[in-house]
């Protein structure tokens, strides 16, 4: 007899969305005659909706961290078990495609999570720098800039200067000062960021190239191009020795470079590295 065929992943999905439908109903009924379930009733909703997320049924994932919400609100549910929540489905809102509606939720999440103290500082810096990213997208760079600085100093003091999240949000902070029109600003946070990364990834990680790329972006601003270039060709240098790993990003960066050579009046350069691109690529 031959083994049997393994169930299709919906399939595993909706037992487990039906086995998640049965708690919530068991814990709404203890609920009734027993309030004092009310945490009970939060984690199977929550349940149930990390299970809808997860099988890509966004509005009903997003009604049940709702009802959660509610009865949170009607009855005594921990702290923690609210900020949960709220951290749910603001991240649900955000990653559909909802950024704007997500903010609300967000704000309510992140002053939660600083109530809490402790680890939860930091999930609360995190979503500050979520929520900068959609005031960025908006338009509104004051207050991305309030939300980064809130959750890099956050960072700091939990992890030290020398992790990769610190470095992250440099990284975020050099992107909004350069779309705002400050250069200068943007070099200097790109090149903290650089610092770090060297320090805590190594010379030859993609995100080193990463930031040596946005340096280079940064000094082509401040018509500073032969630092541009060495920045672009270490970038490249980096990403060139992964490949192909790496393609899609060499080949990004590359067109970038040859358009910044482009735009220096190098085209014979830039025609050189269109070789030296194809050729990589083609391997």
């Amino acid at each position: 007899m031959s083994a049997p065929s393994p169930q299709p992943a919906a399939t595993h999905s909706n037992s487990t969305i039906q086995a998640a439908l049965a708690a919530v109903e068991a814990q709404r009924v203890a609920v009734k005659e027993y309030p004092g379930k009310s945490l009970s009733l939060v984690r199977a909703l929550q349940a149930l909706a990390d299970a809808q997320r997860d099988s890509g049924d966004v509005a009903g994932a997003e009604a049940a961290y709702r009802e959660a919400l509610a009865v949170s609100e009607k009855l005594v549910v921990p702290p923690d078990a609210l900020a949960d929540v709220r951290t749910s489905l603001a991240t649900l809102l955000d990653f559909s495609g909802r950024e704007e509606a997500s903010l609300a939720i967000y704000e309510e999440a992140i002053s939660n999570h600083e109530a809490l103290g402790g680890d939860n500082l930091e999930v609360a810096a995190q979503l500050r720098n979520n929520v900068a990213m959609t005031y960025k997208g908006m338009g509104k760079l004051a207050l991305a800039e309030q939300h980064y600085l809130r959750s890099l100093e956050t960072l700091e003091n939990k992890r030290g200067r020398e992790s990769e999240c610190v470095a992250c949000v440099y990284n975020n902070l050099g992107s909004l000062y350069y779309a705002a029109g400050f250069p200068d600003q943007a070099k200097e946070m790109f090149e903290d960021g650089l610092k770090i990364r060297l320090t805590v990834l190594g010379e030859n990680h993609r995100d080193v190239a990463q930031s040596y790329c946005n340096l280079a972006t940064a000094c082509h601003e401040l018509k500073d191009n032969e630092a541009s270039k060495e920045y672009f060709e270490t970038s490249l240098a980096i990403l060139e020795a992964q490949l192909p790993a790496e393609a899609a990003s060499f080949e990004a960066m590359g067109l970038d470079y040859m358009a910044m050579l482009d735009i220096i009046g190098e085209e014979s350069k830039a025609a050189a590295f269109k070789k030296r691109l194809e050729k990589a690529l083609a391997v």
